[in-house]
């Protein structure tokens, strides 16, 4: 996966490898984003960690994970499931 930064630092991802990932076209996957139902988050490595970065991109229930070195080249990355929270009970 391709990931690039603007001159701001941002991480600039490609929608249609991050629509793959997600098992959905990549119309339907801009739509969900405009919708904003796409959360993202950047993580910076501390400690042992220094120079690294975790990103971290939710759609629905559907978590994509990558660690990206000093280069910001993707080392490592996963998809999971995350469970919703539980109704409390009357």
């Amino acid at each position: 996966m391709q990931i690039e930064r603007d001159p701001n630092g941002d991480f600039i991802l490609e929608p249609g490898e991050l629509a793959e990932r997600f098992g959905l076209s990549s119309d339907d996957f801009r739509r969900r984003m405009q919708k904003g139902l796409l959360a993202s988050t950047v993580e910076v490595g501390e400690g042992e960690h220094a120079g690294t970065c975790r990103l971290s991109l939710r759609l629905g229930n559907r978590l994509w994970r990558a660690i990206l070195d000093s280069e910001d080249r993707v080392t490592s990355e996963e998809m999971t499931f995350v469970r919703g929270q539980l109704l409390p009970r009357p």
